[in-house]
C-alpha cells in the first residue's frame, strides 16, 4: 500500500490545467463579454440622451434670464441661435455650454414672439430622439421622436 501512495505522489509533478478546463474558462469569459457589451453601449446612449436633456434645461435658464434682463423681450430670431453645436452659445450675457455631440436649436416664430421652443439632440444618443421644451406649454423637457409631433420641422 505504501508503494502505491508513494507512486501516486511522484506522479503529481506534472500539475497544470487541462485543455477542457481552459476551454470552459474561455467560454465563460465569452458569455460574460456578450452580456456586458450591449449593457455598456446602452449606458453610453442613455448618458448622451441625458446630456442633451440637460443642455435644454440650461438653455431655458439662459433664455429666461435674457428675457428678464432685456425688458421682457426674447432674443431676436436668427441671432445666431438656430441649430448650433458650437459651445458656448451666447445669448446676451448668458452662456450655454453644450455637451459633446449635442446640437441645440432655439426657435422663435417672430421678433415679437412671446413664446419659444428649444430642441436638442445628441448624435451619440438614441436615434431620432429629440429633447424639446415649448414655453407655450411649459412644464418639463420632453423626449420626443421626430415623427411624433408636428412642430419638429422647426427643430430638425
Amino acid at each position: 500500500m505504501q508503494d502505491i501512495i508513494t507512486r501516486m505522489r511522484a506522479k503529481k509533478d506534472d500539475e497544470g490545467f487541462t485543455l477542457i478546463e481552459l476551454l470552459v474558462v474561455v467560454v465563460i469569459i465569452g458569455v460574460l463579454v456578450a452580456i456586458a457589451v450591449p449593457v455598456y453601449l446602452n449606458y453610453r446612449q442613455g448618458a448622451a440622451d441625458k446630456s442633451a436633456q440637460s443642455d435644454v434645461r440650461g438653455a431655458i435658464s439662459a433664455v429666461e434670464q435674457y428675457y428678464t434682463d432685456n425688458g421682457n423681450s426674447y432674443p431676436a430670431p436668427g441671432a445666431g441661435l438656430v441649430s448650433q453645436s458650437a459651445s458656448p452659445i451666447v445669448i446676451g450675457n448668458q452662456k450655454i455650454t453644450l455637451s459633446d455631440k449635442t446640437v441645440l436649436t432655439l426657435y422663435l416664430a417672430s421678433a415679437t414672439a412671446t413664446t419659444y421652443m428649444i430642441c436638442a439632440k445628441n448624435t451619440g444618443g438614441s436615434t431620432n430622439k429629440y429633447y424639446v421644451y415649448d414655453s407655450s406649454v411649459g412644464g418639463s423637457v420632453k423626449g420626443v421622436t421626430s415623427a411624433s409631433t408636428s412642430f419638429m420641422t422647426a427643430c430638425s
